[in-house]
């Protein structure tokens, strides 16, 4: 096999480790969904989930029924909860063949899955979702009551709990999250007064683990924290998390650029005074964000050097003026540890003004993985 300029590794061993915060936050008696979605956040779906089940974790959360149908047909005996629903009746039937949890929200998608259900002598665990304030899917806090009487009148469905998001967790001031918390108790109590078991309640992702003890529930979802991100950059984690992605390419060239000399496209940085620069072999085509042009750093011999200029499509130039000993073909980290130093995808996320969700799912999107 021929090799590539960049490489890009996943460790499962940091992986691992980032549930095991994750559940010393929670403690015992409280069930962790393990958000798979969009391949992983750009780390790999399939070898995320296996890694997750074999290291215990109740269940898996994907957004839609072709990720969760990949799963199933690889093995994943896991509950697998779809975030984003169903629509038809094609799809209900995929459930109730594939033992799947879709996330209900539409009444007569209900009704289509608990005839699908009923044909085949089962009964289909669903989550239904209620919108505590996020303003996206599930029903409105009015109208949840009288919709969760009609989806336990329609008896080969298994209500398991009642689900929402969080919209600010990651807020320093949590008055919003905290009338979130309170809207979704309220409309738990409401349900379980039906006489309706519901053991499965759901509403804190990362933000809400890390810091609102009061969204635990029944289950909790972690996603990028599993990975080793933060809800947001500036966003302080209570746990020790450890990146998992890793991201490294090479020295193409080497330049001695003179004085008030224009690099790269559009001629947003000169020289001043003479510089050395290193042309490096990824660029926003591997997943870098051209917005952090001027504004980030690569890892080259263990020290950080300014990406200077507009990043291109498959190159990056940085400076490394006063940095010793580099030569064409060295390692650029990109996003990862060398030597002392580290970049990490919340580092990414801060220089090109985005979060770190995005700066995953962008780099490990199209590249060969290697998991560690």
């Amino acid at each position: 096999m021929i090799d590539t300029p960049n490489n890009l590794t996943v460790d499962l061993a940091a992986l691992v480790h980032n549930l095991d915060q994750v559940r010393a936050l929670v403690g015992q008696g409280i069930k962790i969904m393990g958000v798979v979605k969009s391949d992983a956040y750009g780390h790999g779906m399939l070898s995320i989930s296996r890694t997750l089940e074999s290291n215990g974790i109740d269940c898996l959360g994907v957004a839609f029924l072709h990720e969760a149908l990949e799963l199933r047909n690889e093995g994943i005996r896991l509950p697998i909860e779809i975030l984003c629903g169903i629509q038809t009746k094609e799809e209900a039937r995929e459930v109730v063949d594939k033992d799947l949890t879709p996330v209900l929200f539409d009444m007569e998608v209900a009704e289509t899955l608990a005839r699908e259900s009923g044909k085949k002598g089962k009964r289909t665990r669903i989550h239904v979702k209620v919108d505590t304030g996020m303003g996206r899917l599930g029903i409105p806090q009015g109208e949840i009551i009288p919709f969760i009487r009609k989806i336990a009148a329609l008896k080969d469905l298994d209500l398991e709990a009642l689900t929402s998001h969080l919209s600010s967790a990651d807020e320093c001031v949590g008055d919003f999250t905290e009338s979130q918390v309170e809207n979704f108790k309220n409309a738990v109590k409401k349900a379980r007064a039906l006489g309706l078991g519901l053991s499965s309640n759901n509403l804190a992702n990362s933000a809400g683990i890390m810091g609102h003890q009061q969204a635990y529930f029944d289950m909790v979802r972690p996603g990028i924290m599993l990975y080793g991100g933060l809800p947001s950059p500036e966003f302080k984690s209570p746990v020790a998390l450890r990146t998992a992605m890793n991201f490294k390419g090479r020295v193409f060239q080497i330049r001695e650029i003179p004085d008030r000399t224009p690099v790269s496209y559009g001629r947003t940085y000169y020289t001043e005074g003479p510089r050395r620069m290193a042309v490096l072999s990824a660029g926003y085509g591997d997943g870098l964000p051209r917005s952090m042009s001027n504004r980030g750093k690569v890892l080259i011999k263990g020290k950080k050097a300014p990406i200077v200029g507009r990043i291109c499509m498959n190159l990056t130039i940085c400076d490394i003026t006063g940095i010793k000993d580099i030569r064409p073909g060295d390692e650029a980290v990109f996003l990862g540890s060398q030597g002392d130093e580290i970049i990490t995808a919340d580092d990414l996320a801060r220089w090109a003004g985005t979060i770190s969700y995005e700066i995953l799912c962008s780099i490990g999107r199209g590249h060969r993985k290697e998991y560690i």
